[in-house]
């Protein structure tokens, strides 16, 4: 066995000939009896000194000088298409398509300062959920909409992040709607499906022009902003508006709007006669 070790020494450093950088020369040697076999494999570029001699023993074989060999490039190449391969990167149906004027509202905050800086703009609120096969179904047809409408701002809401928002706001069916416009607040509601999509395209038609501004945005209504600011889940906080004093001071009887019942007069005949006001 140590005869056959010695030999074996006399191949290492055999290769001499020139070679390009992308050219091995490989010697197989086998020793009788033993069934042994070896490669050895050397490298010269220019006649400088080799830049690689090693025995290959399935180890990774590493180039000095820079130099690699194409089947390496393409080896190398392909464990790196391997490796920086991501999982669960998938784009989520609900952000395909979205144009300039399409958002998601991360939190009733950002919801609240949307419909107020929105000024006269015409404003879509969208509720979905991604579980949601109708809102999944109708979110192409939506996009369609916001590009034929760039004046008009939709805001998208994710009811599974947001679900208690949603219920202080009423929102209980999915997908769900609403439209808001300037001093007017919300003009209308709505819940509608592809099958139904005539309710979206005729609020938009109704609502979408342009129009002057009548007055400060009213955004959500004083109610939903109190029952946003009493959710304890969400990190929002509103004072409610101070009620004048003349209206904390009317009565039923002092509006002008209602009857006001007359007293009671008796006839002859000792029946009462009520008089509604004029």
């Amino acid at each position: 066995m140590a005869e056959v070790i010695s030999k074996t020494s006399l191949f290492i450093g055999a290769c001499g000939n020139h070679h390009r950088v992308d050219d091995f020369s490989v010697s197989p040697v086998s020793f009788g009896g033993f069934g042994l076999k070896k490669s050895f494999s050397c490298l010269k570029v220019n006649n400088q000194k080799p830049l690689l001699r090693s025995v290959f023993h399935g180890r990774q074989i590493v180039l000095g000088e820079g130099a690699q060999t194409e089947s390496f490039k393409r080896s190398s190449s392909s464990i790196t298409a391997q490796t920086t391969l991501r999982i669960g990167t998938a784009q989520k149906w609900w952000e395909k398509g979205l144009k300039e004027n399409m958002r998601e509202i991360s939190s009733a905050q950002e919801l609240v300062d949307s419909l107020t800086n929105a000024g006269d703009k015409l404003v879509v609120v969208d509720f979905f959920s991604p579980g949601c096969g109708g809102c999944k179904a109708l979110h192409p047809k939506i996009c369609q909409f916001a590009e034929m409408n760039p004046a008009v701002q939709f805001l998208q809401v994710n009811y599974e992040e947001h679900k208690s928002m949603c219920y202080s706001l009423g929102v209980h069916v999915l997908p769900f709607f609403r439209f808001y416009r300037g001093s007017q607040g919300r003009v209308c509601s709505f819940s509608c499906t592809n099958a139904t999509i005539k309710k979206f395209r005729d609020a938009l038609a109704k609502h979408g022009p342009d129009r002057c501004r009548l007055g400060p945005t009213k955004g959500l209504e004083e109610k939903e902003l109190v029952a946003l600011a009493a959710n304890k889940e969400l990190n929002f906080s509103y004072t409610p508006k101070p009620v004048p004093a003349e209206k904390e001071a009317a009565t039923p009887h002092s509006n002008p709007s209602l009857p006001v019942p007359l007293p009671s007069m008796s006839n002859n005949d000792g029946k009462t006669l009520v008089s509604a006001g004029r």
